[in-house]
């Protein structure tokens, strides 16, 4: 069952709600006792957690990459 809680509320006690909702609890938020929003909790994400240098040797990079480019390539006017 969820638990209601004004908006004054919520406002003072929003990282202990957030607390409420990372461990299983849903949370309504209601303006003059008429319920405007739910507080849940996002999914878990299942993406694998970033690891630097784990492509390394996998991706090649152009001898000329940081060349200068060719003027035909600008606009008359410089840019």
């Amino acid at each position: 069952m969820a638990r209601k809680v004004n908006v004054h509320e919520a406002k003072t006690h929003f990282s202990a709600l957030l607390d409420r909702v990372l461990a299983g609890e849903e949370i309504i938020i209601a303006r003059a006792g008429r319920p405007v929003a739910r507080l849940t909790a996002l999914p878990q994400s299942s993406a694998e957690a970033r690891v630097p240098g784990s492509r390394a040797g996998k991706m090649k990079m152009a001898r000329d990459f940081d060349e200068p480019l060719p003027d035909d390539l600008f606009l008359d006017d410089g840019t």
